[in-house]
């Protein structure tokens, strides 16, 4: 009778116990809207920092990059100095970097403390988070938990496009940075609440295995970021990135056999059923970032919509992904994982088809609608899938490494999606600024070369009003001649850009037929 009350009383959420569960959720909350706020203040952020669209889509992408590439470092972090310890730090950092967000004045700024510093901040708060609540709550309350916390991540990614337009327009994007603050320090005054969860196992430090890791996801995505903006070292860059990772598959083999600490245990990916869905979390995630960079890009730059126009006509992607993800969550019963997770990926793959030929000839926002809505369908239809999926073949006492290597590769697969979808669309723009130029017949010859270079160095940031407002000096003929030019170049260049999460789709529809040749697994590894 004793044990059954104690049973009881651990598993109800109540007081001091349902304070700390809603605190977890809010620095979740914080974590996911953060880059939709980001997303849809790209317009007033270049404006106000006088700054470059490639520029603040690189630090998007690079704040994504240091989250994977720091999030494996991050949870042996945890272990070593506690992961209470841990949870505060990732707090700092990412408070850091909202803090630098709400006061900053160049992009150095926004790319050293968001990006960098708020994305190691991610990296440690992530696994710490996990674990925290895997050894604060027993029983249904950590299912409750668990839900709760996913519960607030879905909600910020339905509605963080809405209310990140709504501060932008109304407000400020700084205050929506700064609210991030207020949120995590009503967070941090609750840490009292937070029990410390001791680590039992090897202390040991995988120093090369960190170092290649690194060095494998960063060389990729930084390559793509400095072709982006026309850097050099391009190659050598990838190519160091692609030697790092080989590099790291044989190193850690290696200290598994030796019987030495690994930064990850190589043996989890001898489940093929634990690789596959590896690889479906991270084409996903290259698909969203895709959308996620290009869409906000058009809205605010074609269409010159403001931050809450532009959230608005993201709604119907991000709220059909927030009901589907809940629907299928309670609705999937005994159907098999894998076919769900096909018909994810078939959603995903026909809507962007559709908005590929449909971008040219949208002159509202509200013309994506459906689509939009197919998209957000089929990632609805994976986020309440992969995750078990992938983690089904793993034991218990290895299901916290396994799901912090599946978050590396979502992370990597979104800063991956975001970098090369940017870095695609403005190299279209150069190419397509170039080509049109030079085949004007209303541009004299010797004008051509000079309006191609300015167009490709500046207009990239510029809605057509704005090109209009510098061209006042100009004939008229010469004016018209360059908007038209500029007006042409961009949903080139936006349907090019589709052409990333399109790809990332396709090949997750093909991977989701293997799956489907793979019992749907018991725990085994």
């Amino acid at each position: 009778m004793i044990e059954d009350s104690l049973t009881d009383d651990a598993d109800r959420l109540s007081g001091r116990r349902g304070l700390l569960a809603v605190l977890l959720a809010m620095a979740m909350f914080v974590l996911v809207v953060d880059t939709s706020l980001m997303n849809v203040s790209i317009s007033a952020v270049v404006r106000d920092l006088d700054t470059t669209v490639s520029g603040v889509q690189s630090a998007i992408a690079l704040e994504a990059l240091v989250s994977a590439a720091f999030i494996l470092i991050g949870s042996k972090v945890g272990d070593l100095i506690g992961r209470r310890r841990a949870y505060v730090l990732g707090l700092l950092g990412y408070a850091t970097g909202a803090a630098a967000m709400t006061f900053a004045q160049s992009l150095t700024a926004v790319i050293v403390l968001w990006a960098v510093i708020g994305g190691i901040g991610a990296s440690l708060l992530l696994p710490a988070m996990q674990s925290l609540v895997h050894g604060n709550f027993h029983g249904a309350a950590q299912k409750k938990v668990y839900a709760l916390v996913g519960a607030a991540a879905a909600i910020a990614a339905a509605v963080g496009p809405l209310l990140g337009g709504f501060v932008t327009t109304y407000l400020s994007w700084r205050v929506g940075f700064a609210l991030e603050v207020v949120i995590i320090a009503v967070v941090l005054s609750g840490i009292g609440l937070v029990k410390d969860v001791p680590y039992t196992g090897s202390r040991g430090v995988d120093g090369v295995g960190a170092a290649l890791s690194v060095v494998g996801m960063g060389g990729i995505v930084l390559g793509i970021l400095v072709w982006q903006e026309g850097g050099e070292a391009v190659a050598a860059l990838v190519v160091a990135g692609v030697a790092a990772l080989i590099g790291l598959t044989y190193w850690l083999n290696r200290r598994k056999r030796r019987a030495e600490p690994t930064l990850m245990d190589p043996d989890l990916f001898r489940s093929k059923v634990f690789r596959l869905g590896v690889s479906q979390q991270m084409l996903q995630q290259i698909a969203l970032g895709g959308i996620m960079i290009a869409l906000p890009i058009y809205l605010q730059m074609v269409l010159e919509y403001n931050a809450m126009q532009a959230g608005l006509s993201l709604a119907p992607l991000s709220l059909s992904m927030f009901a589907v993800a809940l629907l299928a969550g309670k609705k999937a019963g005994d159907r098999p994982p894998a076919g769900i997770i096909r018909w994810g990926f078939a959603f995903v793959t026909v809507g962007i088809a559709v908005l590929v030929p449909l971008v040219p000839r949208a002159e509202f926002g509200w013309a994506l609608l459906v689509p939009l809505v197919v998209t957000g369908a089929g990632l609805g239809l994976l986020v309440s899938q992969l995750n078990d999926y992938t983690l089904a073949p793993i034991s218990e006492e290895r299901v916290s490494e396994a799901a912090g290597t599946n978050s590396a590769a979502g992370s990597f697969g979104l800063s991956f999606g975001l970098a090369f979808a940017g870095a695609v669309m403005l190299a279209t723009l150069s190419i397509a600024f170039t080509t049109m130029a030079q085949s004007s017949t209303v541009l004299p010859p010797d004008e051509q070369t000079q309006v191609a270079q300015v167009l490709e160095e500046d207009a990239e940031v510029m809605s057509n009003t704005e090109l209009e407002a510098l061209l006042v000096g100009q004939p008229p003929e010469i004016r018209d001649e360059i908007v038209r030019i500029n007006t042409e170049a961009r949903p080139l260049a936006l349907q090019v850009a589709l052409l990333v999460p399109l790809l990332a789709g396709l090949l997750g529809l093909l991977n989701s037929f293997r799956m489907r040749r793979e019992p749907d697994a018991a725990s085994s590894t």
